[in-house]
């Protein structure tokens, strides 16, 4: 590889990532656009391609191929969605990418556009290649408000029998491979009750009072969590957590509330522990409704699933974590503290790592930015992956 070519390579990536850049993806917006630009890009570049918007057309998924069929390839994942802008201080127009102190700059180059821009900017180089394994793109939406993209995606893949032997999601990592975080299940509680006048506690249903006593009852099952640690979890900390994110309810100090909403999360070591919360939590929530039922019949207590998203389980054995440790010289994996689509390729048996270019540190962050270093690091890892593929 000449250092023309590495030049090339990192402009043509550069381009790429600047048209991605200015797609306004953000999630509640619809990625239908910026995916169609990555079809098209990928259709001249001598891929395979299918775009699956979803039922409303204004989201879609992409899965594109190069090389022969089989099970045998590496899939390379990422999501084409951003979060919001508004209310950043941003000192540059954040859908506008600028270069400056061999950085740049908008928003969604480092979570995750920099790395689907490595990818667009290789497919060339993989259909040039004589590949005897094919290379996957997957790229997805809706990944910020719950990976509902990812999961699409995987349950279509799992019904149409698609395998392969790894997939790389190419999250921000300083491309450090890491094959393991826990899962993340995202819940809103909502807690219907009887207003009344404060004065009359007993002839109402206080919803917020209801809600209290479920918050407590998370608080214990956080409490039981821990008691269920694995002995050796690699995670910090090492059991599942529980986390109240907002209590809200009621009007005044002197109205019985009505109504109340609990959001709350949980982030299982394993899906088991998951089950356990909900079943403990179903129960006493059974018991709660009785008591409301027995004062107002229309009482009710319902629990919205928002996202539940399987974490990436560490495995003894992992084809993917090999290989990116080959691809990029790392001698050892590690874990990321944040959720990722990867456990729902694992989910459905395909060896998956996170191994991307930027840090997570600057995701989501006003002035967003990569290093075209890492870039530069990336574009040379998928260099080497099309090499791996050419090999039998």
């Amino acid at each position: 590889m000449t250092k023309a070519d590495t030049h090339d390579r990192l402009t043509r990536c550069k381009k790429i990532l600047g048209d991605l850049v200015a797609f306004p993806s953000v999630s509640a917006d619809g990625n239908r656009a910026i995916t169609d630009y990555l079809a098209d890009a990928l259709t001249q570049a001598g891929a395979r391609v299918e775009v699956m918007p979803d039922d409303t057309g204004l989201q879609a998924n992409l899965f594109a191929t190069i090389g022969p069929d089989g099970d045998d390839g590496v899939i390379l994942s990422g999501h084409t969605d951003v979060v919001p802008v508004a209310d950043q201080p941003w000192t540059s127009d954040p859908f506008d990418m600028t270069e400056a102190d061999g950085r740049l700059y908008g928003r969604g180059t480092c979570d995750m556009k920099g790395f689907v821009a490595a990818c667009v900017a290789m497919a060339s180089e993989f259909s040039a290649r004589a590949l005897k394994r094919p290379v996957h793109f997957a790229f997805t939406h809706d990944e910020e408000t719950g990976c509902f993209g990812a999961q699409r995606l995987t349950a279509l893949m799992h019904s149409r029998g698609l395998r392969a032997q790894a997939a790389i999601i190419g999250e921000p990592t300083l491309m450090a491979v890491i094959d393991g975080h826990k899962g993340c299940y995202e819940y809103t509680t909502r807690v219907t009750g009887l207003e009344g006048h404060g004065s009359s506690p007993d002839l109402g249903v206080n919803a917020v009072e209801y809600a209290a006593r479920l918050a407590l009852k998370l608080m214990e099952l956080r409490h039981a969590l821990k008691a269920r640690a694995p002995d050796n979890c690699p995670f910090d900390p090492p059991h599942s957590t529980l986390n109240i994110g907002a209590l809200r309810g009621g009007q005044v100090h002197n109205i019985i509330a009505g109504s109340a909403r609990m959001d709350w999360e949980m982030r299982p070591v394993h899906p088991s522990d998951a089950d356990f919360v909900k079943a403990e939590l179903a129960a006493y929530v059974d018991d709660l409704r009785a008591q409301m039922q027995a004062i107002h019949p229309d009482a009710d207590i319902h629990t919205e699933i928002v996202a539940e998203v399987v974490g990436l389980i560490p495995k003894d054995t992992n084809p993917a974590r090999d290989l990116s440790m080959a691809l990029t010289g790392a001698n050892g994996a590690g874990l990321v503290p944040f959720g990722t689509e990867a456990g729902l390729f694992q989910s459905i048996g395909i060896a998956s790592v996170l191994c991307g270019p930027g840090s997570i540190a600057q995701a989501h962050k006003p002035d967003e930015y990569i290093e075209i270093a890492q870039l530069e690091r990336c574009l040379d890892m998928l260099h080497r992956l099309g090499k791996n593929l050419e090999r039998a």
